[in-house]
């Protein structure tokens, strides 16, 4: 196996207007990521509001998503479900529309344990040729992966890596050693990822990309080149934005400054709400420390 994905993936805000799929602004949307010099997109991810969207606009964002980047960067689908047949099925889906590789969260809410974790990725795997990026988030799944199960599904052939969103940058040096240096690793978690990269990690799939792409592709690419002084400088400039994009449920924050920029409307789907006065001005507050308003 060889290292697939480098650089910074943005886990993809799904656009919404009057409660349907707003395509024309997911299009455009997509088009700036590609020029702000972004890597890679993850559409429908947690990002994209996958828990409210129903399966037809799932493939739906998935499909418009394919289409819009047009191999310019690759396309890491998210296809994750805590139902083993529903991720079978997305992930087929995504692999038959040319997706470069499925995102496949550990399933939540139903708490399997290590043996659970490993069945229900080896189905996944099995019954599909796609590459298979791990997604381990216990903050929201309640369930997490530990190495040995990580190291038993990465000898199936299309198990390439993780996103990691645990925050725990050990794990970085442990994956490296224990399961080896062609295990794909992706930070999960933005506020971290300057110190996951600096223990040698490959990439990140992003949320804050997704109003500062040009930053965070620049921040990046220091990264990938060893300038981990210079990457600091823009860390910093992007640190209070990586805390407010997440002082309410995700992606609430995020789509009002999306808004503020004029990429979609930040309309969200219930049981998300619109963000309160306090939050948007932290969030202003964030976007004038980073220079994007």
């Amino acid at each position: 196996k060889y290292i697939m994905f480098k650089g910074v993936f943005t886990a993809l805000l799904t656009p919404f207007k009057n409660g349907e799929l707003d395509e024309v602004s997911f299009r455009s949307f997509i088009d700036f990521q590609i020029e702000s010099g972004i890597h890679g997109l993850v559409p429908v991810g947690t990002t994209g509001e996958s828990p409210t969207v129903s399966h037809d606009e799932h493939k739906l964002a998935v499909e418009i998503c394919i289409d819009q980047a047009n191999k310019k960067v690759p396309v890491i689908a998210g296809t994750g479900s805590n139902n083993t047949a529903e991720a079978i099925e997305l992930t087929n889906h995504a692999c038959e529309k040319g997706a470069d590789a499925a995102l496949v969260v550990t399933p939540y809410y139903n708490k399997p344990n290590q043996e659970g974790l490993y069945a229900h990725y080896k189905a996944i795997a099995e019954n599909s040729d796609i590459p298979i990026v791990i997604y381990n988030i216990p903050g929201r799944s309640i369930v997490d992966m530990n190495l040995e199960t990580m190291n038993k599904l990465f000898q199936i052939k299309n198990i390439i890596g993780v996103k990691d969103a645990t925050s725990d940058i050990s794990r970085v040096f442990k994956y490296k050693s224990i399961i080896g240096d062609s295990f794909n690793q992706l930070s999960g978690e933005d506020a971290t990822t300057l110190a996951y990269m600096t223990y040698g990690g490959h990439g990140s799939i992003s949320v804050t990309s997704n109003i500062a792409p040009k930053l965070c592709s620049d921040f990046m690419n220091l990264c990938l080149a060893g300038k981990f002084d210079e990457a600091s400088k823009i860390n910093d400039k992007l640190m209070k934005l990586h805390e407010c994009l997440f002082l309410e449920p995700s992606p609430g924050p995020v789509k009002y400054a999306a808004e503020k920029l004029g990429l979609m409307s930040s309309e969200l789907r219930l049981p998300l709400v619109e963000i309160s006065k306090n939050t948007k001005d932290r969030v202003d507050e964030a976007m004038k420390f980073a220079s994007l308003i």
